[in-house]
This record gives C-alpha cells, sequence and structure tokens, in this order.
C-alpha cells in the first residue's frame, strides 16, 4: 500500500512537470512570420482637418501615423493650406492678415510633428496645398478679398468670381502668383526634409468664369489680334488663360528645386479634359514637360466601369508612356458617408495593377478605418 501510493505520487510529479515543462517551451517558441512585401510605389493617403481631429493634438497625430504604418501606407498627404489658413506657423500670412497659423491649433506646429512621427516610421510627407487660389468658402477665408480686393477674380460681370461655393483669387495676377508661390517656397525653406508639395484642383487653377480683370482682357486682346472673349469656354480663350498657369507651374518647379533639389512636386487635379474646361489646369503639359514628379488626377468614380474607363483615358491619350511612372491615380475612400466596398475598393487596386500602376493615394484618411480589413489584408499582399 505505501509503495502503491508513492508510486502514484511520483507519477503526478512526473505529470505537472511535463505540463509546466510544455507550457515553458511554448511561452519561448518564437512565431514564424512573413516578411513584409517590400513596397517600392506610392501608398498615399490625404490627411485632412475637416471631417478628421487628426490634428488637432500630438496624440491624434501619432495615432494617425501608426494607422498609417499598420495599413500599408507610405505617403501622407497633410493639409498645410485651406480656409486662408496655414496649418504650420506662417509668418507670411500673419505679416498679411495677422492669422499666423489656424485657430485651433495655435501654439503648435502640427506639419513639424507630422513629419517626425511620420519620418520615425519611415512614411514621406507631402504639404498639401489644399485651397490654393480658392480665397473664401461660407465665410472662410473671407479676410483675403476683404484686405486685397485687388486680388480677386472677376467673371463677365464684374463680380468676384463663385464657382461651387468657393470664391477665387485671380490666379493670372502676377501679385496672387508671388503670394502663393511665397507661400511653398517658405514650407520648402522652413522644413528642410519635408519630402514634398502638393497642389490639387485648386493649384494652380482658376475656375473657368474668372479672369475678365480689365488688365487680364488687355493683355488677352493684345496677344490675340484684337480679339475680345465671347463666353468663358470659348476655346481659345480657355487655352490662353490655362497657358498663363502652365507658365506658372513651370515657375512653381525651377523656383523650389532651386531652394531643394529633391523636393518632389505633386499635383492632384481634376480628370482630363473637365479640369481644363472648369479650371484652367492643363495638366498632360505639366506631365510631359517634366513640372510635376507625381501626378494624382481625381479619379473618383462610384463603380468599376467608370474608374476603368478614366483610368484608360490617362493611359492611352494623356500621358506619355515614359511617364507613366509618376502617375499615382487618387482613389475614392469616404466622402461624407459613403466609402466603397470591400470588393469594389479591391477592383480599383487591381486595376492599377493590371495596368503596370503601382501607386495610389486615397482620400481620405479617415477612410483607412472604415475599410481596415482591406488595407490591412489584401492590399498588402
Amino acid at each position: 500500500m505505501y509503495i502503491k501510493k508513492n508510486i502514484s505520487t511520483l507519477l503526478l510529479l512526473i505529470f505537472a512537470f511535463s505540463i509546466q515543462s510544455c507550457k515553458s517551451q511554448e511561452k519561448t517558441v518564437t512565431p514564424i512570420t512573413t516578411p513584409p512585401k517590400s513596397v517600392t510605389g506610392v501608398r498615399g493617403v490625404w490627411l485632412t482637418n475637416v471631417a478628421s481631429q487628426a490634428l488637432y493634438s500630438k496624440e491624434g497625430i501619432k495615432q494617425a501615423v501608426e494607422l498609417c504604418q499598420k495599413s500599408g501606407i507610405n505617403h501622407i498627404f497633410v493639409v498645410t493650406w485651406n480656409k486662408g489658413r496655414t496649418l504650420y506657423p506662417s509668418k507670411i500670412i500673419n505679416d498679411l492678415f495677422k492669422i499666423p497659423i489656424e485657430e485651433g491649433l495655435a501654439g503648435r506646429d502640427p506639419l513639424r510633428e507630422m513629419i517626425d512621427e511620420a519620418h520615425a516610421k519611415n512614411i514621406k510627407v507631402f504639404a498639401w496645398f489644399e485651397y490654393g487660389f480658392a480665397a473664401e468658402n461660407s465665410g472662410f477665408g473671407e479676410h483675403i478679398l476683404r484686405i486685397k480686393p485687388q486680388w480677386a477674380s472677376l467673371d463677365k460681370n464684374g463680380n468676384t468670381t463663385t464657382k461651387n461655393g468657393f470664391k477665387w483669387m485671380n490666379a493670372l495676377n502676377p501679385e496672387v502668383q508671388d503670394f502663393m508661390l511665397s507661400l511653398l517656397k517658405e514650407t520648402v525653406v522652413n522644413y528642410p526634409d519635408l519630402d514634398g508639395i502638393q497642389g490639387d484642383d485648386r493649384l494652380p487653377a482658376m475656375a473657368v468664369e474668372g479672369g475678365y480683370n480689365p488688365e487680364i482682357l488687355a493683355q488677352y486682346k493684345a496677344e490675340s489680334g484684337g480679339a475680345t472673349p465671347t463666353n468663358d469656354k470659348e476655346e481659345n480663350w480657355v487655352t490662353w488663360r490655362a497657358n498663363r498657369l502652365n507658365k506658372f507651374m513651370e515657375r512653381i518647379s525651377v523656383e523650389l528645386k532651386k531652394i531643394n533639389p529633391k523636393i518632389s512636386i505633386s499635383m492632384a487635379p481634376s480628370i482630363f479634359p473637365f479640369a481644363k474646361t472648369e479650371y484652367l489646369q492643363d495638366w498632360p503639359t505639366w506631365v510631359n514637360n517634366g513640372w510635376v514628379d507625381m501626378i494624382c488626377p481625381q479619379i473618383y468614380r462610384y463603380d468599376l466601369a467608370a474608374y476603368k474607363a478614366e483610368l484608360a483615358k490617362i493611359i492611352s491619350s494623356q500621358i506619355n508612356a515614359d511617364k507613366m511612372k509618376i502617375l499615382a491615380p487618387g482613389v475614392l475612400l469616404k466622402v461624407g458617408t459613403y466609402k466603397p466596398t470591400y470588393d469594389f475598393l479591391k477592383q480599383m487596386i487591381d486595376e492599377n495593377r493590371r495596368n503596370k500602376i503601382d501607386n495610389e493615394v486615397f482620400f481620405f484618411y479617415e477612410g483607412l478605418k472604415d475599410n481596415n480589413l482591406y488595407f490591412t489584408t489584401d492590399y498588402q499582399k
């Protein structure tokens, strides 16, 4: 009985030791993981201060960068100019309008914070000048044309040009161009580690209904054999104004590269020819002349057939074959309550890859949360 009891005890001790040994081994086992895919293309996202609170605290910026990293994003296009305000401390805007930075960001430098956080995660940062030559929207930015009324673009009736709720500066006015270029230069000088700058469908741009300022009309008449425009979309009148913006685009490229030859210049216009006929943006000329390092046309479409059709136009007739590598289509990820389905999002990206396009930029950051499953699975394969 005694021997049997001792044997039973010994067996229990051996069993317990075996279980503990297995548990110890389980704790020390290193899981086998697949190294992340090496990505050379642009995986970008626009980060704005509208419908997002990410920029309104350092912690918010840190969390945004972390989400971007987890989602496979390697470029952040952070809003830098909208509503007549900068989202970095600007001496230029403070001197002209006494608004050193967007009021909700006073005492901080979100652009500096974003660069530091993103670069620590090997993510590039572009300063996105969202509003460009649009001065005012729903009262925001009204101070620009109130203090500088001579900067206003005029329509054929002599009123300030208004389109889609925006009041426009005269993008053909040399003084206005100098102002906009000074903001671009300010960021390139003040942030030497900034990776790039970006304009969009408002830079360089102007509503086609504008440009009827007396001095502009006089120049057009002098350069067009005495002609005067008969309507906003008269072909010669559209082309003449677009060509003046082309020259400004070239100037942006030349002057920023002088400051920092490594700065990347990106533009995100509307699709073509809408961009030219509505906003005087002849962006294929910018691309094919080498004035931009990245072009992100806003192919914001709600079904695959429409997306494929616009992408095909760009590839077949708008960008030279040797420039295709700088194409990064703008993909709609979220606007209001809309978000693409998992399948539709995957189909758009698959269509990019099928056409050997290894770049895209998503509008906008908050949509990463709504489409988390896609960005943490299929997008990173």
